[in-house]
């Protein structure tokens, strides 16, 4: 089981993007919510921080030191504003991690320094519209035409998806062979024929650009193969454990963002005489809120250095991100209910917090699909 005992370098890592997060972010939240569009500064300085190349190794111009240092940034990232942990995880795990994974030399050289760098975001473009959670039931087509691929498709909930400067996609390219015909592709978004067909309005993480993406006659170099040709379902899989370690530490960041809210409130507000906290009621529920931090937090740490020392975790990443996304929902419920009435209103963060968390139990995964891998290890 994960050691609570962090080492030195994890601490600096943790303290440095917590005052990033809280000085630079946090007081933006808000209003960036309003726009429906992060920051570009801020994210150039993340970039320039290393917070974007966490997952990439020095020779790629990344900054890489280990998972737990990761989970932990991306823990205070989202415990400022969910939508930017969103951005940085979908970026770090399933943006840079498939070209680390299996791309090519030259692959590697050409995107991950300035991905690395916050120059490039990334995406992934995986989902389409009748294919979410079955990921091997795609329509989007890829064709070998002239040396050039040829992209035509639609695909669905693309985060990063207006913003990014390059998309991995995945796409059919031997209809024949079933999910043993669908490839990977590295797609430029300045490619003619990648089109934002739509900036979806969204419940929470408003900040963050969801987007339905169409390719009409995208044409990109026959060398933008990711993996071999047939191998995308695998590539698109692998990545699996890294996102899912990403989006339970964003969980816990949001969950924990709630619960010291509700501390702050417990502290200032009065009622019959005395502060909140001191009635017993509400002194159950802000400790049944931490601790359910706690052990959400424990448990993503818990598969990130798995991942460190190179163990399988695609188990404990699951179920890492089920108790996490499900605390995340739960706990910032419980904070409404502390600040009462006026938790459901716009003036309280909480209520931004509640609608961040609910869907970290859908992307990355559903609670449901979570369940089914999880039963899975217990039997093979």
């Amino acid at each position: 089981m994960f050691s609570t005992a962090l080492g030195e370098e994890q601490q600096m890592i943790r303290d440095m993007a917590r005052d990033f997060a809280q000085n630079e972010i946090k007081p933006h939240a808000e209003q960036w919510e309003k726009d429906g569009w992060l920051d570009s500064a801020t994210i150039t300085q993340m970039g320039e921080l290393g917070l974007l190349g966490m997952t990439v190794p020095a020779e790629y111009g990344g900054s890489f030191t280990d998972y737990v240092s990761y989970a932990l940034a991306v823990e205070e990232i989202s415990a400022a504003d969910a939508a930017m942990g969103t951005m940085m995880s979908v970026h770090s795990s399933v943006g840079c991690g498939p070209i680390l994974k299996v791309g090519t030399d030259a692959q590697k050289e050409q995107w991950l320094p300035d991905m690395s760098a916050g120059k490039i975001i990334g995406s992934f473009c995986l989902t389409e519209p009748q294919a979410g959670s079955e990921a091997n039931n795609l329509k989007c087509r890829a064709t070998l035409e002239n040396g050039e691929w040829v992209l035509n498709g639609a695909k669905q909930f693309v985060t990063n998806g207006k913003r990014a400067g390059v998309a991995i996609v995945f796409a059919v390219t031997d209809p024949d062979l079933g999910k043993k015909g669908i490839s990977a592709f590295i797609v430029p978004t300045n490619s003619p024929g990648y089109i934002v067909s739509r900036v979806e309005q969204k419940m929470g993480i408003r900040a963050s650009d969801t987007c339905a993406i169409t390719f009409d006659n995208c044409r990109i170099p026959e060398a933008n193969l990711l993996g071999e040709r047939g191998k995308g379902l695998s590539i698109a899989l692998s990545n699996l454990e890294n996102g899912r370690i990403g989006i339970g530490a964003q969980s816990v960041g949001i969950a924990r963002a709630a619960a010291e809210a509700a501390v702050q409130y417990a502290k200032e507000r009065v009622q019959f005489g005395k502060p909140l906290y001191e009635h017993q009621s509400v002194a159950n529920m802000l400790a049944e809120m931490h601790t359910q931090v706690e052990a959400a937090r424990l448990m993503v740490l818990h598969a990130a250095s798995l991942k460190d020392r190179g163990v399988p975790c695609l188990s404990q990443a699951s179920q890492a991100k089920l108790f996490a996304s499900e605390t995340a929902e739960r706990v910032c419920s419980m904070a409404i209910q502390v600040h009462g009435g006026y938790g459901f209103l716009e003036d309280y963060a909480v209520q931004r917090y509640y609608r961040d968390a609910r869907i970290t139990q859908i992307y990355e995964g559903t609670s449901e699909v979570q369940k089914i891998v999880i039963a899975r290890s217990l039997i093979d």
